[in-house]
C-alpha cells in the first residue's frame, strides 16, 4: 500500500497547492483514532482555513470534491467524509488495501527497510567492566542496543556496534586481589577474607573458577584478547590479565547465546595510554572552560546547562570518572561518528550534562545534544511467585545466563524489549515459559508457526502468489489485517527515530492478534482456487512481516511449535 499512499499524498499536495501556493509541502495523512472513521485522515482544511479566510467545513467540502476528481483518488478512494470542524476522513477501496499483500511478498525480508542513507551511526551498549558475570540489567541493555542497531540499519544507516570497558581501574584491582586470595586457598567466611558491606572483594563462585584455571596455567581467548596464566599466585599482574581475559570470554559466551555481536571493543585504559585524557584536559584549560578551587580543577559545566560545576581533577591528581568519557566521545566524533547512541542505566543520568559540557568546551562544532542517550531501569525477576535476587554463581544478583537458562534467549529478548526502557519492569520467569496467549513472545511466534503450518499443508510455493488476483480479500477481518501490514514501514521508521524497540513488540502483538482473528473468521484452504490463493497470499505476507519484525528484535520466527 506504499504505492497507493504515495500516489494519494502526491494528489493531496498538488490539490493543496492549487488552493494556496506552497501549501502542498505540508501534505500528510494521519491514522484516525477510531477505526470506523476511515483509513486515512487529513487536517488540511483546518490548516488552510485561517490563512485563506475561509470556514473550515466549507473549505473541506471543496477540497473533498477536488481530491475525488484526481486520478489517484478516483482509483483508490471509496469515499471522503467530512467530520467535526473540517476533518477529511478517507475510506479506501478494497483494491487499495490489497496492494500491500503484493508489496510484502515481492519485497520479502526488505519490506519496511529504507535505502542506504550514508549516515554512520555508532551505538555503544553493554560496556560492562570484566569484574563479574553479566547481570539482568546488562541483558536489558544488550537487547535494547542490538534492537536499536537493527532499527537504524533498517532505515539505511551504516551501524557500528561498540563495547567500551575499563581493564585497569580500581574494580579490576579488586578482581585481581580476590582471585589471588582464592588461589592462595582463602574463601568467603575465612577470618582473613575481607568482610562487611563495603569490603573491596568479590565473593561469587566464579572467582574460585578463575583461580583454579589460573593455577592450571590455562589460556583463555575472548573476542578482543587472549592470555595464558603464569600459575604463579604471587604474580599479581598475571592474575589481573588472566582474570580480565577470563571474564571477557565469559561475557562473550553469554552474548553469543543472546545472539549479540560487536564490531569493536574500546578500552578506557587506551584513553590514558594514548594521551587522549590529558589532551582533553589541556584543551579545556586552554579554552578557559576550567578553574582551580580547593586544590581541584573544575569544569565550568554550568555554562552549558549543568546544575553545578564539576570537579575534573581531584587534589590527589586523579581524574573524576566523566573526564575519560569526554575524551572517549571526542574520539567517536573524530572517527566520523556524528550520530552516537549510548545505552546506559538510569544511574548514568547525572553524567549526561557534564559529558556534553566537556564536549562543547573542547569543540563548539559538536552539537549540544551529542551524544544521544537511552537510559534503562533495572529489572526485577520473579520465579515461583517470589522475587529472585541472588545467583550463587554471581554471589549477589541474577545473571543474564540464569535468565536464558530458565527460559530462552527469545523470551528474554522479547520480554526485556516489551516496555519503554525507562519504565520499571518485572520479568516473570513462569510467564516466559508458559505456552498460552498470556505469554507475548509465544503468542507472536505461534502466529508465525501457525501460518507456516497452513502454507506447508498447501505446498509452500510462495513465489506463485506474487501476482495473483486479490479481489477475494474483502471481508472485515482481511481488511483489518491488510491495514496493519501497511502500517509496518511507518511504525519501523518512527521506532528507529525514537529509539523505541518496544513499539515493535506492541505492533507484533497487535498483528498476531489480527491474524488469529482472521484465522478464526475465515477458512484458508477452501475449494475455490482463486479465493484460496488470495487468502494464502495474505497469510504468507503476514508471516513475512511477523518474521521481519521479530528479526528487528533479534527473536527467531519458528516454523513449528
Amino acid at each position: 500500500m506504499l504505492l497507493v499512499k504515495n500516489e494519494l499524498l502526491t494528489a493531496l499536495a498538488n490539490t493543496l497547492d492549487s488552493f494556496s501556493r506552497g501549501a502542498g509541502v505540508k501534505a500528510a495523512f494521519e491514522s484516525p483514532k477510531v477505526l470506523a472513521h476511515g483509513d486515512f485522515a487529513s487536517t488540511a482544511a483546518m490548516q488552510l482555513a485561517k490563512p485563506l479566510g475561509r470556514k473550515p467545513r466549507e473549505l473541506a467540502e471543496e477540497l473533498s470534491a477536488a481530491l475525488l476528481a484526481t486520478p489517484a483518488f478516483r482509483q483508490w478512494v471509496q469515499a471522503i467524509e467530512i467530520a467535526g470542524p473540517g476533518f477529511l476522513n478517507i475510506r479506501l477501496k478494497a483494491a487499495a488495501k490489497q496492494q500491500v499483500v503484493r508489496e510484502v511478498l515481492i519485497a520479502g525480508e526488505a519490506y519496511g527497510s529504507q535505502p542506504a542513507t550514508g549516515e554512520k551511526v555508532l551505538v555503544e551498549f553493554v560496556s560492562a567492566n570484566p569484574t563479574g558475570p553479566l547481570h539482568v540489567g546488562h541483558g536489558r541493555q544488550a537487547a535494547l542496543g542490538d534492537a536499536i542497531c537493527n532499527l537504524r540499519a533498517s532505515q539505511g544507516d551504516a551501524v557500528y556496534r561498540e563495547f567500551y570497558y575499563n581493564d585497569a581501574g580500581v574494580q579490576i584491582q579488586t578482581l585481581a586481589n580476590s582471585v589471588q586470595m582464592r588461589a592462595r586457598g582463602l574463601k568467603p567466611g575465612d577470618a582473613d577474607w575481607p568482610s562487611g558491606e563495603k569490603a573491596a572483594v568479590y565473593n561469587g563462585d566464579y572467582i574460585a573458577d578463575i583461580a583454579e584455571d589460573f593455577k592450571a596455567k590455562k589460556t583463555v581467548k575472548s573476542d578482543d584478547r587472549a592470555f595464558t596464566a603464569s600459575g604463579d599466585v604471587d604474580d599479581i599482574d598475571s592474575v589481573r590479565e588472566f582474570a580480565v581475559a577470563y571474564l571477557r570470554r565469559e561475557q562473550d559466551i553469554d552474548l553469543q547465546a543472546f545472539r549479540v555481536r560487536f564490531d569493536n571493543y574500546y578500552l578506557e585504559s587506551s584513553l590514558y595510554a594514548s594521551g587522549r585524557v590529558e589532551s582533553t584536559v589541556v584543551k579545556l584549560v586552554a579554552a578557559g572552560k576550567t578553574y582551580e578551587q580547593d586544590g581541584a580543577l573544575w569544569l565550568r559545566s554550568t555554562d552549558y546547562g549543568d546544575d553545578k560545576d564539576r570537579v575534573m581533577k581531584k587534589g590527589d591528581g586523579t581524574y573524576t570518572y566523566f573526564v575519560p568519557d569526554v575524551a572517549y566521545h571526542i574520539a567517536k566524533w573524530e572517527r566520523g561518528f556524528h550520530t552516537v547512541v549510548n545505552i546506559q542505566g538510569t544511574d548514568h543520568h547525572g553524567t549526561i550534562a557534564r559529558v556534553r559540557a566537556g564536549l562543547q568546551g573542547v569543540d563548539e562544532c559538536i552539537p549540544a545534544n551529542y551524544p544521544d542517550y537511552v537510559l534503562h531501569t533495572m529489572v526485577r525477576v520473579m520465579k515461583g511467585g517470589e522475587e529472585v535476587k541472588i545467583s550463587k554463581r554471581a554471589g549477589s544478583y541474577v545473571t543474564l545466563r540464569d535468565l536464558i537458562e530458565w527460559t530462552s534467549a527469545d523470551a528474554v529478548r522479547f520480554f526485556l524489549l516489551s516496555r519503554k526502557p525507562d519504565t520499571e519492569y518485572t520479568f516473570d520467569v513462569d510467564l516466559a515459559v508458559s505456552k498460552n496467549n498470556d505469554n507475548p513472545v509465544y503468542y507472536v511466534q505461534y502466529a508465525h508457526a501457525r501460518i507456516c503450518s497452513v502454507l506447508a499443508s498447501w505446498g509452500n510455493d510462495i513465489a506463485s502468489l506474487h501476482q495473483i488476483e486479490l479481489l477475494a480479500l474483502e471481508s472485515p477481518a482481511a481488511q483489518a489485517l491488510m491495514l496493519l501490514l501497511a502500517k509496518y514501514p511507518e511504525m519501523l521508521t518512527a521506532a528507529a527515530k525514537d529509539f523505541a524497540p518496544h513499539d515493535v513488540t506492541f505492533y507484533l502483538r497487535e498483528l498476531a492478534a489480527s491474524y488469529h482473528s482472521y484465522y478464526d473468521a475465515e477458512r484458508i484452504l477452501v475449494d475455490d482456487e482463486s479465493v484460496k490463493k488470495a487468502r494464502l497470499a495474505l497469510v504468507a505476507a503476514t508471516a513475512q512481516v511477523l518474521q521481519n519484525g521479530l528479526a528487528i528484535l533479534g527473536v527467531l520466527a519458528p516454523s513449528k511449535m
